[in-house]
């Protein structure tokens, strides 16, 4: 019987008696490993508790729902609105579900669909952005909606799409509809005035507006002034110098863009009815702004981010030599305070983003 057995095979037989398994099975057999049951996170249980209050366990890989990918994370982002939410009292009882595991910014590998996903396959390399509720970008696995997933180009690595969504749109969202300005370099020129040029969402503003008709006149820390004008800026200034209603050139600003921590300093010396846009907005904005707006006929804007696929997707299409995403700094996820600590500490003074990889 064994004789025949090997006769079989040698003969090709088994071909004819067993159905052939299509390649492109074998392929994705061979390719994608199996989903293991628990996943390693980062979350916290409670609020204000900063880095110390995170902590590392174990929890059940969590399923796709029918519009869903499950996500093998390769890469994620700090951005202020993570520990923001991590050290807000209001809103306690449905800003967040605990315990929490924050990020919403994250790249990775495409592991399983739902049911009624259409765009995307297992194997497939992608961008997303999470749900800030739910959270879930420090951590193995990561559930992500199809209609904010986008494909990652082989070209853009993890770390660079994991930096891009949060700070990306809210820079785009700010210069498109606020500004006016025109990506392709058509309209009329405009003068605008970038404050924290060199954090996440300052670098990707300065790229952007660049991109447009703009003369740009950039803030940021003494360290980072080289960095900034490396990324296009036409003027750069220390924080601590007096901005005028004038750029050095002798430029007025159409609009100020706000992207650090803080109440703005250019809108006392703004000239009547232009805009101050506040890009990392906190609860005491609304005062401010209705304070100044009373008194000086001034506009404080608070400008929070739109999430579009198609525009996620648009800057994920410029990276390719026209937007880049600089990297301050890469943490494993095994020392994710670490990264926390620096996103706190650094806020408005960082080079870029802030990455943690499983």
């Amino acid at each position: 019987m064994v004789v025949k057995l090997m006769r079989m095979r040698r003969d090709g037989m088994f071909r004819k008696v067993m159905p052939a398994v299509p390649k492109f099975m074998r392929a994705a057999h061979m390719i994608m490993p199996a989903v293991p049951k628990v996943m390693r996170v980062v979350h916290y249980g409670c609020r204000n508790g900063e880095a110390h209050g995170l902590k590392h366990v174990e929890v059940p890989v969590p399923a796709p729902a029918k519009d869903e990918v499950l996500l093998k994370v390769e890469a994620a982002s700090l951005n202020p609105l993570d520990w923001k939410l991590q050290k807000m009292t209001w809103g306690s009882s449905f800003m967040l579900q605990f315990p929490h595991i924050p990020g919403i910014d994250v790249a990775g590998e495409v592991v399983e669909v739902g049911a009624r996903v259409k765009e995307f396959k297992a194997g497939e390399k992608v961008v997303s952005v999470l749900s800030h509720v739910w959270g879930g970008g420090l951590a193995e696995f990561a559930v992500a909606k199809e209609n904010l997933t986008v494909s990652r180009p082989s070209q853009v690595s993890a770390a660079e799409g994991a930096g891009l969504p949060i700070s990306g749109l809210t820079a785009l969202r700010a210069l498109i509809e606020e500004v006016d300005i025109k990506l392709d370099g058509s309209g009329k020129q405009k003068s605008i005035l970038i404050e924290g040029a060199s954090g996440g969402v300052g670098h990707h503003a300065v790229q952007l507006a660049k991109l447009g008709n703009t003369h740009v006149t950039a803030t940021c820390g003494t360290q980072n002034i080289d960095f900034v004008r490396s990324l296009g800026a036409d003027e750069v200034l220390p924080y601590k110098t007096q901005t005028l209603i004038w750029s050095l050139s002798g430029r007025k600003y159409n609009a100020v863009l706000h992207c650090s921590t803080g109440i703005p300093q250019s809108i006392a010396n703004l000239s009547t009815n232009r805009e101050v846009i506040d890009l990392t907005p906190v609860v005491s904005t609304k005062w401010t702004r209705d304070v100044r707006t009373f008194f000086r006929k001034k506009q404080l804007v608070p400008k929070f981010v739109s999430l579009k696929k198609k525009n996620l997707a648009y800057l994920v299409g410029l990276k390719e030599g026209k937007l880049k995403t600089v990297i301050d700094s890469k943490h494993p996820l095994s020392k994710a305070e670490a990264a926390w600590t620096k996103r706190i500490d650094e806020d408005g003074d960082a080079s870029g983003k802030i990455i943690v990889e499983p």
